[in-house]
């Protein structure tokens, strides 16, 4: 018995610790990774990387904590630059964190003593160690052991303004030796100099500089007024990253928010109002922005101004990765972003709080190696990020990717889906690969999983000209039979319309007056005259086309062509019917009701009877262009906008001569009484809501006071 007990004792304690490490596992992330939908939705995901610590001054073995730090790069040896501003010094540690040697004051060319003074930006070359030294107004260069080697003093041209006041923050320098410089009060982009300092010009101008009255107030202060004003002027670019090949990532949080949140919600792929921009040499705009949303960080932003993340992400800081891949900061939600080269989202993580891969106010963000260091300006501390297995699958995609091996690229984004099926990135990586390797019709399959149009589209070209090389003289005789059956139709159409016109028989059959429809739309005066004075048509023929009207647009809805509905929207035979008769109801009621004050001819059937053959063009293009696009490519789909946008303009003006014939008006008095109706059909609508709301009140207060009567019995 004490054998059996002692046996359940240590099955429940094992039970038990395995339940507080579950349960530590579960809680030890202090952030929670994710991605966006085409709809701006958040789709969590595994963490692409993962806390392992948090270094303070005291466990890099400084004496003095840092204050105010401005920025942090690593080199290819792993070492750690941390620019500590207020402090007046760089810091250099180890790969493993821990203080190598401090920059702070050194021996200038002229052999005086010179210091260091708030340096806020600090980039490391092969053999150079080079210093934002802000407060100076100077670029300083040490050698990797900290020597000082030459300073390089503001560049002088006369491109810059008179009152410029030369403010260096962030730096890079490409393989060639150019030198790219982020200057706060400059206006005028990002400056480019040579090797030795000399001026040769600026890239990257942006869109929103300051405002005409700001620049024109500055010509006439003082400089005491310059000087002070200095510090309240937005900074134009606030960082920059540089890739091997020589390419500029910048970016801003001057930018107007309304412009930036415009652009955002837009999904343009202009780099005008993005934070973010990735510049070639020659300062041309270059940045893929082929995913979901354009790369500019948070998606989920909310106008209140109440809330405590309102508004779109500020962008301060941005670091080039792996693979091609970078990352930005938002510095308002202590958040990271990360994405590949065509600005697709890979990952997003961080937040406030007090557990381990919290961050408190970021400030920069760098790579080493498979490790991701961040800043933490709030807690003067860098915390470390390792990349996790998920991180590693995502690499080695891209990597496949890069190198050109679709085959093992396909395994590793399958491997990817299976740790998180809803990654859109991944389903597109592998069409891409499919696609490449001749592949289409299984990309096909994959870019409409990610709602990829523009991939489906070149896969489905591909398809097409197979299908066509197939097929081709089968599909050229379909469509040759089909154009001469139409043609044929409408001929037929107009003998039997022609044939009626001369008969003298006062009563129409109700096919006849069905054809009549084809009539009208090509001869509106004529057609219109007849459609009231002959009685070519009727209500039981308008009811008709009405119907088709509404099956028309219930089919669009349900049978468009990916590239036309790529989320797969699905409609109702009710939503459409109310779409059409809603409308439809509304004018015939404000034309009528118009109309007998405007003395107008026309009776409400009459009315009926023009607006419903009207919609005859809707009913003839809408199928078809439905139908059509199913055939087309994103690039094509115009096409099929362009048949759409003609049914409604020749329906319009339709209903135009339409009410004209049939009230007897002029051009211009029927153009008044149209515009008098859309009033009116507006004043429609606001007396129905208000009668609603008053119904409703009324409803509301006889329900109160009968349940009043009822608590009082």
């Amino acid at each position: 018995m004490k054998r059996i007990t002692s046996v359940l004792l240590i099955i429940l304690s094992l039970v038990m610790v395995a339940s507080a490490f579950t349960i530590g596992a579960g809680a030890s992330s202090a952030y929670q990774t994710y991605t966006y939908s085409i709809n701006g939705d958040a789709l969590y995901s595994p963490d692409a990387y993962s806390a392992t610590g948090t270094y303070d001054y005291l466990a890099m073995g400084l004496d003095l904590n840092l204050d105010n730090p401005g920025d942090m790069i690593t080199d290819e040896r792993g070492k750690v630059y941390i620019a500590d501003t207020n402090n007046n010094r760089i810091i250099i540690l180890d790969p493993y964190y821990k203080l190598e040697f401090i920059i702070t004051t050194f021996i200038n060319a002229q052999g005086n003593n010179d210091a260091l003074a708030k340096p806020q930006g600090v980039f490391v070359t092969e053999d150079s160690i080079w210093v934002c030294d802000t407060d100076k107004n100077r670029l300083v260069e040490f050698d990797l052991e900290g020597n000082f080697k030459r300073i390089l003093d503001a560049p002088e041209s006369q491109l810059f303004d008179d009152d410029a006041v030369y403010k260096p923050v962030a730096m890079a320098i490409d393989q060639y030796g150019r030198i790219y410089v982020v200057s706060s009060t400059t206006y005028q982009g990002i400056i480019v100099m040579d090797n030795n300092g000399g001026f040769v010009g600026f890239i990257g101008a942006q869109a929103v500089t300051a405002s005409a009255w700001d620049i024109i107030w500055k010509r006439f202060q003082t400089d005491e007024q310059k000087k002070q004003s200095t510090a309240a002027v937005s900074t134009e670019f606030n960082n920059i990253a540089i890739t091997e090949d020589g390419f500029v990532y910048v970016t801003t949080s001057s930018i107007e928010e309304k412009s930036v949140r415009s652009a955002i919600t837009g999904k343009q792929t202009s780099g005008k109002y993005m934070p973010v921009k990735l510049l070639n040499p020659a300062g041309d705009e270059i940045m893929r922005r082929n995913g979901f949303w354009p790369p500019a960080g948070e998606i989920q932003f909310t106008t209140d101004t109440t809330q405590e993340y309102s508004g779109v992400s500020t962008v301060t800081d941005v670091a080039v990765g792996p693979e091609k891949t970078w990352s930005i900061i938002d510095s308002k939600r202590n958040k990271i972003y990360t994405y590949d080269y065509n600005g697709n989202l890979l990952f997003a993580f961080g937040d406030k709080g007090a557990m381990l891969g919290s961050i408190s106010n970021i400030e920069a963000v760098c790579y080493q190696d498979t490790t991701m260091l961040v800043l933490d300006k709030g807690n003067n501390s860098i915390v470390v990020y390792e990349r996790t297995e998920y991180g590693d699958l995502l690499i080695k995609a891209i990597a496949a990717e890069n190198s050109l091996d679709y085959d093992y690229a396909i395994e590793c984004w399958e491997a990817v889906l299976q740790r998180n099926s809803n990654f859109d990135a991944a389903y597109v990586g592998i069409g891409n690969a499919h696609f490449r390797n001749g592949e289409y019709e299984k990309a096909l399959g994959y870019f409409e999983d990610a709602y990829d149009t523009e991939g489906w589209s070149n896969s489905y070209k591909e398809v097409r000209k197979n299908a066509m090389s197939d097929w081709f003289l089968l599909i050229v005789g379909a469509i040759i039979v089909l154009v001469i059956l139409v043609a044929k139709a409408f001929a037929w159409a107009a003998k039997v319309n022609k044939r009626v016109a001369t008969d003298g028989k006062a009563r129409k059959t109700f096919g006849q007056e069905l054809l009549y429809g084809l009539y009208v739309i090509f001869h509106p005066f004529d057609g219109f005259y007849d459609l009231k004075h002959e009685h070519r048509g009727s209500v039981r023929a308008s009811i008709v086309f009405v119907v088709l009207t509404i099956l028309s647009f219930f089919y669009q809805g349900m049978g468009q062509g990916y590239v036309m509905n790529p989320t797969g929207r699905t409609t109702t035979i009710m939503a459409q019917a109310i779409s059409v008769l809603v409308p439809l109801f509304l004018f015939i009621l404000a034309n009528w009701c118009l109309t007998t004050l405007f003395e107008g001819e026309g009776s409400f059937k009459d009315i009926f009877i023009a607006s419903s053959y009207s919609l005859v063009p809707l009913i003839l293009l809408t199928v078809p262009a439905t139908i059509g696009s199913n055939w087309v490519t994103n690039t094509e789909k115009g096409l099929i906008t362009m048949v759409s946008t003609i049914a409604f303009i020749w329906t319009f003006a339709l209903l135009y001569f339409g009410t004209m014939v049939t009230h007897d008006y002029s051009m211009f008095k029927n153009l008044i009484t149209i515009a008098g109706t859309l009033v009116a059909m507006i004043c429609i609508i606001f007396i129905v809501l208000l009668f609603s709301m008053l119904l409703t009140k009324l409803v509301s207060l006889v329900s109160n006071i009968v349940t009043e009567i009822q608590y009082r019995m």
